[in-house]
């Protein structure tokens, strides 16, 4: 290891605006100043660079995740905390994520009805969708299969952005990823 520690993988999966980027923001700042070495991999900061070509097919979603998933195992095994936030909507490539960091890995699922993620929509995608600008919205004409043996569930229609990531800091504790 590089100093760090032991790295893994944090893996929050929901619906587009359930939450996803706010907890995981938070939740790197908690873990740095644990002082360990977070990297947070988020959907829109992530895609121009692993997945440019993609677009949102069952196809493209699934190989722009393997390819998360992998870069994931990468820093995980190299000491970092990965905090990796992405709707990620099919079970199968959360799976991988899994088993590719098998033994390090804490799925965490940002779970919020779709009512209430569209009423917040931060970058207008739901109002695209339910006009037809934008097809395959996960939520709206694209499935989300939720976990379902999530180590974590967060309710972000009930719960504040702290009591969520409190809950994922307590899990992280309970299962010996950091210390309390």
């Amino acid at each position: 290891m590089d100093g760090c520690g032991g790295g893994f993988v944090i893996w929050l999966t929901g619906i587009p605006g359930s939450g996803k980027s706010t907890i995981a923001k938070r939740l790197k700042e908690v873990l740095k100043s644990k002082g360990l070495c977070v990297e947070h991999l988020d959907g829109d900061e992530v895609r121009p660079w692993l997945s440019p070509e993609a677009g949102f097919s069952r196809e493209d979603r699934v190989r722009h995740l393997r390819r998360v998933a992998f870069v994931s195992h990468l820093l995980a095994r190299n000491g970092v905390v990965v905090i990796a936030s992405f709707v990620s909507p099919y079970r199968e490539t959360r799976d991988l994520a899994r088993e590719l960091n098998k033994g390090y890995f804490v799925e965490v699922y940002v779970k919020c009805p779709v009512e209430v993620a569209i009423e917040r929509d931060p970058k207008g995608l739901y109002k695209k969708a339910l006009k037809g600008e934008i097809k395959n919205m996960t939520g709206i004409q694209d499935v989300y299969e939720p976990p379902e043996n999530p180590e974590v569930v967060v309710e972000t229609d009930k719960e504040s952005v702290d009591e969520s990531v409190k809950k994922v800091l307590d899990y992280l504790i309970e299962a010996g990823y950091i210390e309390g």
